[in-house]
């Protein structure tokens, strides 16, 4: 029995999510000359580039990506591997960027590189946040809050252009 597939957002709707998100990143971090934006490898990765790009079109901020590689199917984390060195967003405006908040179990491991480096600020991006947490990480920047069940998926589409959206199975 296959599971039904549901479109939650159109591709439309989820570059709207995402031109809101940037604009929301750039209002609480406008006396800012630099943000980093660290992106949770896979569509969290993905997100953090499209997220760069629009704030380089509304922003004067350098925008800086940098991928976050874990792995999110294993109970305990190796210590998280950044592409860049710590140098790098030393006092600086860091958000962590994933496509779903969960449980937090992937944030939290995502956060962990940038406890020990003074930073101007740690926020946290998500597109969907689905309201099941076991671990104490809040998103700071939503683009939808949905409620489900523990038994459904939610998948995040962005690096496929033709099935750009977010869908509940």
């Amino acid at each position: 029995m296959t599971a039904e597939i549901t479109q939650i957002l159109t591709r439309v709707q989820v570059e709207q999510k995402i031109r809101r998100i940037a604009f929301e990143i750039y209002e609480n971090n406008f006396e800012q000359s630099e943000v980093i934006l660290a992106g949770v490898s896979g569509e969290g990765y993905v997100l953090a580039q499209r997220l760069a790009e629009v704030l380089q079109q509304i922003a004067p901020l350098d925008t800086k990506v940098m991928k976050i590689n874990l792995d999110k199917t294993t109970q305990q984390q190796p210590p998280i591997h950044l592409d860049a060195g710590d140098t790098v967003f030393t006092n600086k405006s860091v958000v962590v960027v994933d496509d779903v908040l969960n449980s937090g179990r992937t944030l939290a491991f995502a956060l962990q590189p940038f406890l020990n480096v003074p930073l101007i600020s740690l926020k946290v991006a998500v597109i969907v946040d689905r309201d099941h947490k076991r671990y104490p990480v809040a998103a700071d920047y939503i683009g939808y809050k949905l409620s489900t069940t523990l038994t459904e998926h939610v998948q995040v589409v962005l690096s496929d252009e033709e099935r750009m959206g977010v869908y509940l199975q």
